[in-house]
């Protein structure tokens, strides 16, 4: 196992940050342009002839056929206890993905603003209105955005879209708390109405959010502290009405054009959705009954 020491010279954050150097924009020239156009329908599902039971069906297509086959190449296990933190750090955040992102404003107790992209974000529940934010702690020093929402108890959370995603990332620099990411970055706070941190004018969602719940985590290898995970309950919404769909309530991807992160410094924009009811059992829970009939027959 390696030493609390040894995973914290090699942290995972200080390899990032060497990679994400001018060395990724100096290749970045070499790739096809950025595609303007909407990167966002709809498709048919994978297998659309897929009936109860099936699993996987390699004969149902290509595509299923070569994922049926890749199993002979067998599995690789880790003992993430047992695993550099470095490396449980690129497998889990190569492996969860896409992850949405939080980018939250926040004020410091002497009102000092802070802005920061956050990938360890969900949305938690929506009664009541619940998003959960994550933030890992180096040798004992907590981010800005962390140390901000404990003190003052509010922050907003601020959803990046393609047209700013530059912008957005560059808030994500090491800079001392005393500098100003929103005029590193170029955006516009908007005031908020029920609190102080400003929201990303930019954004096309936002949430005012008050500090539900925050919870410290203990590291895998020894006795540090290395996460706090913050709860916020949603108090306001922001929605642009230019990416509302017709019917005013449901946000259209196609408008909002959400940015996520996958491993490394690799960000993604939304890809093909697939239009999937949920079964619902009052509609074909007897076509169900009799699949089981026959295969309990079989």
């Amino acid at each position: 196992m390696y030493s609390a020491v040894q995973r914290l010279l090699s942290a995972p954050g200080r390899f990032i940050r060497s990679f994400s150097s001018s060395s990724v924009r100096s290749t970045e020239s070499g790739l096809p342009k950025f595609n303007t156009a909407p990167s966002h329908k709809l498709t048919q599902s994978p297998n659309p002839g897929w009936k109860w039971g099936d699993g996987l069906a390699p004969e149902s297509s290509q595509l299923a056929k070569e994922w049926k086959e890749d199993e002979q190449k067998g599995w690789k296990t880790f003992s993430l206890k047992e695993t550099h933190g470095r490396d449980v750090y690129f497998l889990l955040t190569s492996s969860i993905v896409p992850r949405p992102i939080a980018f939250v404003s926040s004020l410091a107790g002497d009102g000092t603003p802070n802005l920061a992209p956050m990938s360890y974000f969900s949305l938690l529940a929506h009664d009541p209105p619940m998003v959960g934010v994550s933030f890992a702690i180096f040798q004992g020093i907590g981010k800005n955005t962390r140390d901000n929402i404990l003190a003052t108890k509010t922050f907003t959370v601020n959803i990046i879209s393609e047209p700013f995603l530059d912008a957005a990332n560059a808030t994500s620099i090491d800079a001392p708390p005393e500098v100003d990411e929103w005029v590193v970055s170029g955006l516009t706070p908007e005031p908020s109405t029920l609190i102080k941190p400003a929201r990303v004018r930019e954004s096309a969602v936002s949430f005012e959010c008050e500090l539900f719940h925050s919870h410290d985590l203990i590291s895998n290898y020894g006795p540090e502290m290395t996460t706090t995970f913050i709860m916020g309950s949603i108090k306001l919404m922001h929605v642009r009405n230019a990416v509302l769909a017709a019917d005013g309530v449901n946000i259209d991807p196609a408008k909002l054009r959400p940015m996520s992160r996958l491993g490394m410094v690799t960000y993604a924009r939304l890809g093909e959705g697939i239009d999937l009811p949920i079964p619902m059992w009052a509609q074909t829970g007897e076509e169900v009954k009799k699949f089981l009939e026959t295969k309990s027959k079989l």
